[in-house]
């Protein structure tokens, strides 16, 4: 069984069991959270897909740990005219272990 979910603007597939990295969720480590957005579901040989999210079903989650991603360097440079300018960003991250599939 395995499902496809909607979070930070990315869709993921993920399988009870799995290990998950998303964008920054609320909620403090040990919490366990219902994701709604659920674009698919596939059980076997039945697939039910969303229009655009398939009603009552959901994907239930513990928080593992929040942190921070690796630091990338953002690079502004303008041609013949002297302008550089150099940034970083560290993109803030949540760790999810998937426990269960439920569907309607």
């Amino acid at each position: 069984m395995y499902a496809v979910i909607k979070s930070g603007g990315k869709q993921y597939t993920v399988r009870p069991g799995d290990t998950l990295t998303v964008e920054k969720l609320s909620g403090e480590i040990g919490d366990r959270l219902e994701l709604t957005d659920v674009l698919m579901v596939a059980d076997g040989d039945s697939v039910t897909v969303g229009s655009p999210t398939v009603g009552g079903a959901s994907v239930l989650a513990e928080v593992l740990e929040h942190g921070r991603g690796k630091k990338i360097v953002v690079f502004k440079y303008k041609n013949k005219i002297r302008y550089r300018k150099r940034t970083g960003h560290r993109q803030s991250f949540t760790r999810l272990s998937v426990t269960d599939i439920k569907t309607a």
